[in-house]
Order: structure tokens, then C-alpha cells, then sequence
């Protein structure tokens, strides 16, 4: 299993991290079989599972059901969780209550967006054996006051900042740092700057680590789909071709079978031929 002491470690030996989102049991069981290193269960559950607008939707109730089925499908995996949309502002008290109720669902570390106003909550939790992890350059949670989903840093003062925050979140105690949506040159300057991981998405090459929305790669995800995300698979005409096999089947009464043995799929045996074939 990969542990909390092991983002720091793998960054000492060179050894590349990666992520991905996670939401469900059968997700879970998938990666951890497939030695994915850790999992977020993000924020990004409310657009990508519930169909909101924005990760500003994702509760705590919300987050807190993700992670135990994230955790009942795959036990020995390592499990960040988001901390929600303004669970850090309502004080120090609510804020460590919400990170306590995300550790008992099953979660190993929490993430928090941005540095500013978070300056003691980061290390009450740390000290209060909670790791955190950072995140800064875009924050989903902060679009309405940034306008939209636009990459961050691109001005020298504004790398400069972020650049400052990075040193300071390690300096607060986090583990490591997501970096998102920001020139690969200032995650590069970062990356050299710390001794914790970074684990980017949309940042380039430099990071220690990567970590992208696991329905991207998948290509299950509808609509809009950020540039640097590539997408492995191509899940959504995968899933439609089984569905209208089913269907198609049902209707011309050939399922179920007349003695109840089923053959495989038409999908699932080109898929073997393929993978056979390799």
C-alpha cells in the first residue's frame, strides 16, 4: 500500500506519483488491481457523478458517501478526499470537525484549496494527525470569484505568488501539492523549490506526480474536456454498444437464453481477440 510517507519518498527517489479521481466501489477495486499509487475522491464528484455546474455543489454529506464507497471497494488504497466548498471558512472547530468526519468515512489525507485564510487550520490538522494536501494555481472552488476556468500564473507577479504559497504550504505542513492550470515553466520553478511532491494536472512535465479526472481518461465524460487530458479509452461507445446489444437482444426475446447459460458479449469477445492478439 502506498502511504502518506511515501509521496515524500518517491520524490527523493525520482519515482513519478500517480493519481487519479475516484468516486465509486467498482472504480476503486479497478485501480487499486491496476497499482494506481492514490485516489482523490474530488470535489469534482458534483459535476462529473451529479451533474452540477461546479464543484461548489459537492457537500460534506456528499464527499463523506464518495469516500466510504471509495474505501469499501478497494481497502489498502490511499484515499485524499477534498474538503468542500467553504468547509474551511465556517472556523477552526467546523473546519477540523468536517476533516475528522472524512478521515472515519475511510480517508487518509484531506486536500485544501488555496492557502489564504488556512494559514492555522493546516497545521491544527497536521499536528492533529490529519495530512494535508495543497493545491493551488486554478481552484475550481474559487470560479466565480476568478471568472471562469482560466489558467493561473501566466503574469510574473502572479507566479510569484503562487511560487510563495507553494514554499509556505510546506512550510504549514502538507505532504505534497496538487498544481493545476498553471505554465509548465512556474510547476518546474516550484517543483525544484520544495522538498514535498507535486502532483500537477494541466502544469506539464515537471511535477513529481500527475493526477487527472478518472471519466476524462476514460472518455466517458460529456461535453467540455480540458486539452490535457487524453483520454486511454473510449468508454462511452464501449458502454452504448453493450447497452444496444442488451436491448437489442431483449426485444428479439435471444436473452435470456432458453437454459439460462449466457455467452459472452460480442463487445467482450473482441475485446479478448484484441487483447490476445497483443
Amino acid at each position: 500500500m502506498f502511504t502518506i510517507p511515501d509521496f515524500k519518498a518517491a520524490k527523493q527517489a525520482g519515482r513519478r506519483i500517480a493519481m487519479l479521481t475516484c468516486y465509486d466501489v467498482s472504480t476503486a477495486a479497478i485501480l487499486e488491481e491496476a497499482g494506481i499509487d492514490a485516489v482523490l475522491v474530488g470535489d469534482s464528484v458534483a459535476m462529473v457523478v451529479h451533474g452540477q455546474p461546479s464543484t461548489t455543489t459537492a457537500t460534506l454529506d456528499m464527499l463523506e458517501a464518495h469516500v466510504r464507497a471509495v474505501r469499501n471497494g478497494a481497502p489498502n488504497l490511499c484515499v485524499v478526499a477534498d474538503m468542500p466548498f467553504l468547509t474551511t471558512r465556517r472556523g477552526l472547530r467546523e473546519g477540523v470537525d468536517a476533516a475528522a468526519t472524512l478521515i472515519r468515512a475511510g480517508a487518509n489525507a484531506v486536500k485544501i484549496e488555496g492557502i489564504t485564510g488556512h494559514e492555522e487550520l493546516i497545521p491544527a490538522l497536521v499536528g492533529g494527525g490529519v495530512p494535508v494536501m495543497g493545491h493551488l494555481g486554478l481552484l475550481p472552488q474559487s470560479v466565480n470569484v476568478l471568472g471562469g476556468y482560466a489558467k493561473q500564473g501566466k503574469l510574473d507577479s502572479e507566479a510569484e505568488r503562487i511560487l510563495g504559497e507553494a514554499v509556505r504550504l510546506e512550510e504549514l505542513g502538507c505532504f505534497a501539492m496538487v498544481l493545476e492550470c498553471i505554465p509548465a515553466k512556474l510547476a518546474g520553478r516550484i517543483q525544484a523549490a520544495v522538498s514535498i511532491p507535486t502532483i500537477g494536472i494541466g502544469a506539464g512535465p515537471s511535477c513529481d506526480g500527475q493526477i487527472l479526472v478518472s471519466n476524462d481518461l476514460l472518455g466517458l465524460t460529456a461535453g467540455y474536456v480540458p486539452a490535457f487530458a487524453k483520454r486511454y479509452l473510449n468508454a462511452h461507445d464501449l458502454f452504448r454498444q453493450a447497452f444496444g446489444q442488451y436491448i437489442a437482444e431483449v426485444r428479439d426475446s435471444s436473452f435470456p437464453p432458453v437454459g439460462g447459460k449466457t455467452a459472452k458479449g460480442e463487445i467482450e469477445q473482441a475485446m479478448e481477440a484484441e487483447t490476445k492478439a497483443r
